[in-house]
């Protein structure tokens, strides 16, 4: 297929056709069980924490951190259910823009009898540390609030919630704090092992791997709800999937952006007691750089983009702090998302529109493409007319600047028609 045109990154990435390629060889020698006791089961075992060692050394957690799910719905899904394991039912607390995978599973504890608090984001969409506060109680069990919102790109002050959890609780037993990492991982500078971040959820087709992986890292172990085999150490259970962990340790080590890149003058000055030979150091280390280089590269894309947008007169970009062009504005933003929103032209109607053009977006998050309320939106106290007319182009390291050039032309010619 031809992605060149592509502009819903945010739903799913592109596959990287190396990455599957290589995995798939890899899982076919290694055909075994992983659970088996035999010389193949031990075999594929061996892959797979091969692979799980990866991950972890990329997201510079510990390697027991690191569980293999289905995806990002049961990464989501695990931590939370494991309170239905408490002596006591509680609060829930959670932000108001969270994917539906939260949102409506919290929606359904509340069905059995567990308070949920729902914490709207300000007006620009993000969610403070004191509007958390201000809804923590001693019987509040789990509090979640997203890394990066996958419909307006607001990257959440997910550290800043840690520590102020972590202050309130003053060394009692604190609330389970998770964090949907799933448009942050591979997308903006990520440090899981923040103190305070008791659980998060990765998958791997935002990055370019395979649907049906997923990683839920979790700082210490939760009692899991669901029990069956005792795969995963008994926190996920189900035959594992080799293919889909090989391919997603190799995903991350691509695309994963750290919050620290290494120049190469620093490269020597680095003990490589977790590397085979320098070498092998030097190559990751570029890889880092690729990844993070890239990422800057994309910054720049997305605020001429955004000026371009500012300028037709029907286009209201989405939150209006978006509009403010200063690095300090648009750092609180993933430039992999940008919502828009041009008045008068409904955003199915848009989304049509530039399909017919041979360009793909969307109104908002796939998982509710087929609903027509846009609650993320709402709990930003958006109005009605923003919110039917609002629309998301997300990209990926794979766009190029002249792709988002004829984007906007695209867009442009449409809105001039109406």
């Amino acid at each position: 297929m031809d992605f060149e045109h592509y502009f819903d990154w945010a739903a799913t990435a592109p596959s990287d056709e190396k990455i599957l390629r290589e995995s798939l060889e890899i899982a076919l020698q290694y055909d075994g069980n992983p659970s088996a006791t035999h010389k193949i089961g031990a075999s594929a075992r061996k892959i797979l924490e091969e692979a799980r060692e990866s991950c972890a050394k990329t997201l510079g957690v510990s390697k027991n951190q690191v569980i293999f799910t289905s995806g990002g719905t049961e990464s989501d899904h695990i931590p939370l259910l494991s309170i239905l394991n408490s002596p006591k039912k509680g609060r829930i607390i959670l932000s108001a823009i969270e994917h539906p995978a939260l949102r409506e599973e919290c929606a359904m504890l509340k069905k059995q009898g567990f308070e949920v608090v729902s914490v709207n984001p300000d007006k620009n969409g993000f969610v403070t540390a004191d509007s958390i506060l201000e809804n923590l109680t001693p019987d509040t069990l789990f509090v979640t609030v997203m890394a990066v919102n996958n419909e307006t790109g607001c990257v959440q002050p997910v550290c800043e919630i840690a520590d102020a959890i972590t202050k309130w609780a003053n060394g009692k037993k604190k609330p389970h704090f998770h964090v949907d990492c799933v448009q942050a991982a591979g997308k903006i500078p990520l440090d899981l092992s923040h103190k305070g971040i008791d659980s998060a959820a990765l998958s791997a087709h935002k990055i370019s791997g395979p649907r049906g992986i997923g990683i839920l890292y979790l700082s210490k172990p939760v009692n899991s709800f669901l029990v069956g085999g005792g795969q995963e150490q008994n926190i996920r259970s189900g035959t594992e999937n080799l293919f889909g962990a090989v391919a997603f340790a190799k995903c991350l080590e691509k695309f994963f952006i750290k919050k620290n890149v290494l120049r190469p003058s620093q490269i020597i000055q680095i003990s490589n007691k977790n590397f085979g030979s320098l070498s092998e150091m030097e190559m990751v280390i570029e890889k880092e750089r690729h990844a993070f280089n890239r990422f800057e590269k994309q910054k720049e894309w997305t605020v001429d983009f955004l000026k371009k947008l500012k300028s037709l007169e029907k286009c209201r970009l989405v939150p209006a702090l978006r509009e403010d062009f200063s690095e300090d504005a648009q750092s609180h933003f993933s430039p992999w998302v940008v919502q828009a929103a041009f008045l008068g032209i409904p955003g199915n109607v848009m989304v049509r529109a530039l399909d017919a053009k041979g360009f793909c977006i969307s109104t908002g998050s796939a998982c509710s493409a087929k609903k027509q309320s846009r609650p993320i939106l709402a709990a930003m106290n958006a109005s009605r007319e923003i919110q039917d007319s609002a629309v998301r182009f997300s990209f990926g390291p794979a766009t190029t600047k002249k792709a988002m050039d004829e984007l906007f032309e695209a867009v442009k010619d449409i809105v001039s028609e109406f």
